[in-house]
């Protein structure tokens, strides 16, 4: 890899796009140049990166040629058409997708769990779910302490886990309630404004987990290397525009205190306790919003598990930045 690579972003006028572009800039990456791709509709629009205007490209097969290192967040289809191609140029891939998460050949990385796994790519290394992300970066420290055997997760999703589009419907929505006016809702199947529902993604009729749930359960195996661990979750979106929030419960192979949790968690990569109980403060998505770290709090005892292996807490991480964007430029950095 060039010490000062020429990156890609794929859908570079997305929400997560945005964050890519950011992200870059505020962490200093060492890039040579930019390329801002997108579809033929926002072909020719610009975006400010580092003082310079940047004029966003058409996506097309011929985009990559040059490109080191290639950031999407496009969607699926997009990412299974394109990566290859671009691979095939000659960058390396860091999807946002969940596109290929699952393909027992791709690194499915979060940097402060396993960054050992980014050394064997093939060209292509995926970003986990936003809300695997959230939970994981606190529990693995602990997971690696005392092998947690069980988590259950109840997640609180922000409408900008649905996009751009999502976090201006809600805007949008909520204006139209207060106003009196009714509100037709076009990218969520359910009026946004003052609701939550069950998150948008498919169910499996069978099951009843949607794919929100699906993802997580099998994204946490495989991250932390473990058949075995079971993880019940219940996924929904609320009226929040960003920063996820996630309601976890772990029991552990041997018995834990919560003393114990806020000490292997209090200089935890990525991680930061915000647990205050005399003034019943504690992580929220108006603090999560805007920056990188996932806040913890409402570390205490699961008094439904009598053993003491058990711990509940309560975390939240803004979905576009940990979630998405910083965890893919955290990864190109440790390719360069």
């Amino acid at each position: 890899m060039k010490s000062r690579p020429t990156v890609a972003i794929v859908g570079a006028t997305g929400a997560v796009g945005a964050e890519f572009a950011a992200c870059l800039e505020q962490r200093k990456f060492p890039l040579g140049t930019l390329k801002a791709l997108a579809s033929a509709r926002s072909a020719g629009k610009t975006m400010n990166f580092r003082g310079e205007t940047i004029v966003i490209e058409e996506l097309t097969e011929k985009s990559f040629e040059g490109v080191d290192i290639a950031l999407f967040s496009a969607g699926g289809s997009i990412s299974k058409k394109f990566a290859p191609i671009a691979v095939k140029a000659g960058a390396v891939v860091i999807d946002n997708s969940s596109a290929f998460r699952m393909d027992p050949s791709v690194p499915l990385v979060i940097p402060e769990v396993n960054p050992g796994r980014i050394k064997e790519h093939k060209g292509i290394i995926a970003n986990p779910n936003c809300s695997t992300i959230t939970a994981l970066v606190p529990l693995w420290p602990i997971h690696r302490k005392n092998r947690i055997q069980r988590v259950t997760i109840a997640t609180y999703q922000a409408s900008s886990g649905a996009g751009a589009a999502a976090m201006e419907e809600l805007v949008e929505s909520t204006r139209a309630h207060l106003e009196g006016r009714s509100y037709a809702p076009k990218v969520l199947p359910h009026p946004y404004a003052f609701n939550v529902f069950s998150h948008n993604d498919t169910v499996d009729p069978e099951t009843g987990y949607n794919g929100e749930e699906i993802k997580v359960i099998r994204e946490t195996r495989k991250i932390f290397e473990d058949d075995a661990i079971r993880v019940g979750i219940t996924c929904v979106r609320v009226p929040v525009l960003r920063a996820h929030c996630e309601a976890i419960t772990f029991e552990c192979e041997k018995p834990i205190t919560e003393d114990e949790v806020r000490a292997i968690l209090s200089d935890a990569p990525g991680v930061k306790i915000v647990d205050d109980r005399a003034k019943n403060y504690f992580p929220m998505p108006i603090d999560a919003s805007g920056q990188g770290d996932i806040l913890v709090g409402r570390i205490r005892k699961d008094v439904s598990d009598p053993t003491g292996h058990s711990i509940a807490m309560f975390v939240s991480g803004d979905q576009l930045l940990k979630g998405a964007a910083l965890n893919a430029v955290q990864i190109a950095e440790y390719l360069v």
